[in-house]
């Protein structure tokens, strides 16, 4: 039985309490205000009784308080006055007679992480978890929404933890099920994460969904060497494909593969064009699959549906020092990156490209205080990934995660001490147990 553990230990690479630090502004705003780095909650105390001299307010009086975030923002209502509510006494006859259908219906709308909990009430519970009537219900449900998921080794075993954005804390989640290999994150999507590696000196794929903590091993591409890999699901088609592009030391001469789940097997395309890539850092945006290249200056693009690799001449900014693509909703992409030459002069900045015209434009900027405590030297590295408008950094060195909401213009700090190791590796997910690994 698997059981996924709340992070309370400050030295196992896990937060000490399952909060965000509330630093959360517009980037319009003056950042003069104060905000505390503990505490379930980003709002001020606002009850009389934290107020000395205060006058007495009714209890019937209410004050709306912006909370952010919890996927990203919500209002919730606090009262002055606390009403107290009687217990209600769990009648056991009636609760082990609900139905089936109806006790389904109520475990889909748990929080995942949550649910592991409940597998240990009753071996019915435990069964109903994994049946298809239950996976039914749970894929009907909307997304409990953005997760971060750290990866890394200590002691060559697995670990894993994984932030939820909705309810801001971190849960640790075993991966002693993965065979022994030495593999690295690939990336998430759709609930699944992938990996690839060696076993031996055969280099594998596998695919696997950690609430079910079930995995399998994809089929050996045709070119079967360490390639650049993206995944992406199909949750309509419940289907996921893999795309290989040049291997991991440049040799452009393969051919472009895809693997497709549901013929279990990966097939060959067309070869990208000889190019000089900037990175190797991908994104994936509207079926379509980007690479940033130096000469031509510009981008690659992959369309799936037609397996053909074409060039975008999109020039980059001035100054660019270092730049990521980030994949956005509604065909949205994003460049992120540094601009300035000497470490009093840099700024993170962020683009979007213009597909009509072919540029890219200027979206937003990283606030100052943000930008020094992110990269304290001009010389030190970050990894910039995205979802759904949302974009994270982290720190390397500094061992910080930020979160920009690209939507609400809101700049967050995620706390945690599971982005501090140096060999760690992110990236946003989303947990689903109808996820299939095939």
């Amino acid at each position: 039985m698997v059981e996924i553990v709340e992070s309370s230990e400050s030295g196992s690479g896990l937060l000490n309490s399952p909060q965000v630090k509330h630093g959360s502004l517009p980037e319009e705003d003056s950042i003069h205000r104060q905000v505390s780095s503990f505490g379930s909650s980003g709002s001020r105390n606002t009850s009389p009784l934290g107020r000395i001299g205060s006058r007495n307010t009714s209890p019937s009086r209410q004050k709306v308080v912006k909370t952010k975030p919890r996927g990203l923002d919500e209002e919730t209502v606090t009262t002055f006055a606390k009403v107290v509510q009687p217990d209600v006494q769990m009648e056991d006859n009636i609760w082990a007679m609900l139905p089936e259908d109806l006790l389904n219906e109520i475990l889909a709308r748990v929080p995942p992480f949550m649910i592991f909990r409940l597998r240990s009430v009753c071996k019915r519970w435990n069964s109903i978890l994994q049946d298809h009537s239950f996976l039914k219900f749970h894929s009907q449900v909307p997304s409990h929404g953005p997760c971060l998921l750290t990866f890394w080794k200590n002691s060559q075993t697995p670990q894993c933890s994984v932030f939820s954005l909705p309810l801001k804390q971190w849960f640790r989640i075993p991966f002693t099920f993965l065979p022994q290999w030495a593999f690295w994150l690939v990336g998430s999507s759709g609930g699944l994460v992938c990996f690839s590696g060696l076993d031996v000196l055969t280099f594998k794929t596998l695919v696997c969904n950690p609430l079910t903590q079930t995995w399998r091993t994809l089929p050996s591409m045709h070119y079967n060497q360490q390639r650049q890999l993206l995944m992406v699901v199909d949750r309509k088609d419940r289907s996921f494909k893999v795309i290989a592009t040049s291997d991991i030391y440049g040799d452009r001469s393969l051919p472009t593969e895809v693997y497709d789940s549901k013929i279990d097997k990966w097939s060959l395309h067309q070869t990208m064009p000889a190019v000089n890539l900037c990175s190797s850092k991908m994104a994936f945006c509207d079926s379509r699959l980007y690479l940033e290249t130096l000469s031509p200056l510009g981008l690659m693009m992959y369309r799936l549906d037609t397996g053909q690799w074409e060039h975008i001449p999109a020039k980059f900014p001035r100054s660019l020092l270092d730049g990521y693509l980030v994949a956005g909703t509604h065909k949205r992409l994003f460049l992120v990156g540094r601009i300035g030459l000497y470490s009093t002069l840099q700024s993170m900045r962020i683009w979007e490209l213009d597909h009509t015209k072919v540029v890219w434009v200027e979206i937003s900027r990283m606030p100052p205080r943000y930008f020094r405590a992110l990269l304290r030297l001009s010389a030190e590295r970050f990894e910039c990934f995205g979802q759904d408008n949302l974009i994270c950094f982290t720190s390397w060195n500094q061992g910080k995660g930020l979160l920009y909401d690209v939507d609400k213009k809101v700049w967050s700090w995620i706390a945690g001490c599971a982005l501090q190791s140096y060999n760690s590796q992110v990236c946003f997910y989303e947990p689903r147990f109808d996820a299939s690994i095939y």
